[in-house]
């Protein structure tokens, strides 16, 4: 069997889960937002699919996101940080085959991990309604998909499961076990009702176990400390900033409309062209031309 090509990306993902201390991952939906958390400090991110469709689309995370559009957005992002990030690969995009290219597009881009989950297609957002899952028995051909396309390009597998709405906390936890004897990196059970519940899904499998606190849902927004107690390596933060933001330009689009200043709302224009690049460009435009004329 030929060697995986590299991803230098899933392996400082790897370091990151080795250090044990739980991550903090805000998530992103543009190469904007991905370049703002590099810039605060944090080491992770995610490129949430809820998030890419609206930002992208203008609509909701119901699958109207083609593979096509996911991977540009998901390559636009990682051009605009250094930082590993973790893709939405949905639910594959069709049958095991469909699985394993969306895999290896994304491990090509140089994402760090893929989730894939056992919704039926086309999806929905995990704690909004209409949403159902495969079979266990389609959802487990998956994962395997999955963990064969990673043989040849390296990434890891960020391996979900939805039942617990539909099926119970008993079948979830079913279907990550299996997950888990697979061989996959990250576990996530979406939508645990509970503080019991989270602890009953780390305790079932060892590993890395990524927690959703999104604001709002259905599972308890807890702090990072206690996540880590209860057995999670991640906290993701799935639309913290998309929420923040959409507020912010409600409040500044309402003040524009009534005439009132917006000035608590705004970044000083100096900071502004900063953190989008303008300074590192034109600096970097400066060392081009001294370069050409040494």
């Amino acid at each position: 069997m030929s060697q995986s090509i590299a991803n230098p990306n899933a392996d400082r993902l790897r370091a990151l889960l080795a250090q044990k201390d739980i991550i903090k991952m805000p998530c992103c939906f543009d190469a904007l937002s991905a370049k703002l958390i590099e810039q605060a400090g944090f080491d992770l991110t995610f490129l949430s699919g809820f998030g890419a469709s609206a930002s992208r689309l203008g609509a909701p995370d119901t699958g109207l996101m083609s593979y096509g559009e996911v991977l540009d957005q998901a390559r636009n992002a990682m051009q605009a940080i250094s930082i590993p990030m973790i893709a939405d690969g949905d639910t594959g995009y069709g049958n095991p085959m469909n699985v394993h290219r969306t895999v290896q597009g994304f491990a090509q881009a140089g994402c760090a991990a893929v989730m894939i989950e056992d919704q039926v297609a086309p999806k929905r957002c995990g704690h909004t309604q209409g949403k159902s899952v495969v079979s266990r028995s389609e959802a487990i051909e998956r994962i395997h998909a999955a963990l064969d396309a990673r043989q040849s390009h390296d990434i890891l597998i960020l391996a979900r499961t939805d039942a617990r709405r539909e099926h119970g906390l008993d079948e979830a936890i079913a279907r990550m076990e299996a997950f888990a004897d697979l061989g996959a990196d990250i576990f996530f059970v979406e939508e645990p009702y509970n503080i019991d519940e989270m602890r009953a899904i780390c305790s079932a499998a060892d590993g890395v176990h990524m927690a959703n606190m999104l604001e709002g849902g259905q599972t308890p927004i807890l702090p990072p400390d206690q996540l880590a107690e209860i057995g999670y390596s991640i906290a993701a933060y799935p639309l913290t900033l998309m929420s923040a933001s959409m507020k912010a330009m409600n409040s500044v689009l309402e003040n524009l409309s009534n005439g009132r200043p917006s000035d608590e709302y705004l970044l000083d224009f100096a900071d502004l062209r900063k953190q989008i690049g303008f300074d590192a460009y034109h600096k970097k435009a400066d060392d081009l031309a001294k370069g050409q004329s040494d």
